[in-house]
């Protein structure tokens, strides 16, 4: 069975989402803080790479939905369904980290706020963003399934 060159467009793009959040959070954000001169250093410039990444987020769950959205073809096979749920939820938590934590991060820093409850949320909904794209590889690279349920 051929794999459909929408489902090779899925797995290109939920293998860039998941790398570039594994790269940035685990790899590159540790390395600004164990090199830059200050901690303030490597938060601003953490902050303008999680920005970026949002919108790589963004990009390659959008990629994602419309590889999978199939209007015209027979119910999706339930394997889909479930899929789609995880991407709609990492891309809803990207959004959420860029337009509602960051903004409570650097307010908190600027007046005193709570910083460190910030921090951690918007720490804890990276890692779900995480979760969320290595669920979709995962998903996507697990052998060749078709996309639409077969007639019994």
């Amino acid at each position: 069975m051929r794999v459909p060159v929408r489902q090779r467009v899925g797995v290109v793009a939920a293998a860039l989402w998941w790398g570039s959040l594994t790269g940035l959070g685990f790899v590159v954000v540790p390395l600004l803080f164990a090199n830059l001169p200050t901690p303030a250093a490597a938060g601003a410039m953490a902050a303008r790479l999680f920005s970026a990444q949002t919108w790589v987020s963004v990009g390659c769950a959008m990629l994602m939905l419309m590889a999978f959205n199939q209007p015209d073809a027979a119910a999706p096979a339930p394997w889909v369904r479930m899929l789609m749920k995880f991407i709609v939820a990492g891309l809803l938590l990207a959004l959420l980290v860029e337009f509602g934590v960051a903004p409570r991060i650097v307010s908190a820093r600027i007046d005193g706020g709570n910083l460190k409850l910030w921090h951690g949320l918007g720490t804890a909904m990276y890692v779900g963003q995480w979760l969320c794209a290595g669920f979709a590889l995962w998903r996507l690279t697990a052998g060749e399934r078709p996309l639409v349920k077969q007639p019994d």
